[in-house]
């Protein structure tokens, strides 16, 4: 008498071609020195209590480590933050709502104000990265750094691609946390920052792995 198992496989997926790709969109990380450095909601209120996300800490190094490499190189940084209004965990006018002191502007670094994930709605973030010499087209990337990668990073190179720019996110740069998923389970903080980021290079713009990954 023999008896015979029985053996399941999985197979990988097969990813599908990027929009980026099938309209023949340049793939190619920019040179650091030819961009514009923008820094998103870097804020103190993303380290600690309830906005706290799951590896800011290291994120933020890395955000500190971009900005040095970028004030090095001599080209222009833009500061995001985002305003929520008095008493809450976007208080600009709060330490909770601060930049934090690790990427601190520097006098003439301009820090444009806003309300809205998309760091472009309502400001006058596009203005002043015209008055920097960076007007959609003109052969400036925007390098894309920040807080929270599947909310504020997201939309912000979203509405860079929308208005002309070529932004690159630097990943690990972004942090992000837990969500419940629409079914109830719990989706990890690295699942979601892996799918914000997957759906960026699918066609809003180039997603580097690392501050070094991008060529001086």
């Amino acid at each position: 008498m023999s008896t015979s198992g029985t053996s399941t496989t999985t197979s990988t997926p097969t990813p599908s071609t990027t929009l980026r790709d099938v309209v023949g969109l340049d793939n190619t990380p920019p040179k650091l020195s030819d961009s514009v450095l923008i820094l998103v909601d870097y804020q103190n209120t993303y380290r600690t209590g309830v906005m706290a996300l799951e590896g800011a800490e290291e994120a933020l190094a890395a955000g500190a480590r971009l900005l040095a490499r970028a004030r090095e190189a001599g080209i222009p940084v833009v500061h995001i933050v985002n305003d929520g209004g008095e008493g809450g965990p976007y208080d600009i006018r709060a330490h909770i709502g601060a930049l934090s002191d690790e990427v601190a502007p520097r006098q003439g670094e301009p820090v444009v104000v806003k309300a809205f994930p998309n760091s472009f709605h309502l400001t006058d973030l596009e203005k002043t990265l015209t008055e920097l010499g960076a007007a959609p087209g003109n052969g400036k990337d925007l390098v894309i750094a920040g807080f929270m990668t599947h909310m504020c990073v997201n939309y912000t190179a979203q509405g860079a691609f929308n208005l002309g720019y070529r932004p690159t996110v630097v990943a690990e740069t972004t942090a992000t946390r837990a969500l419940t998923a629409p079914d109830g389970t719990v989706l990890p903080a690295a699942a979601l920052q892996a799918a914000a980021l997957t759906a960026i290079t699918d066609l809003f713009g180039v997603v580097v792995p690392t501050v070094d990954a991008l060529p001086a």
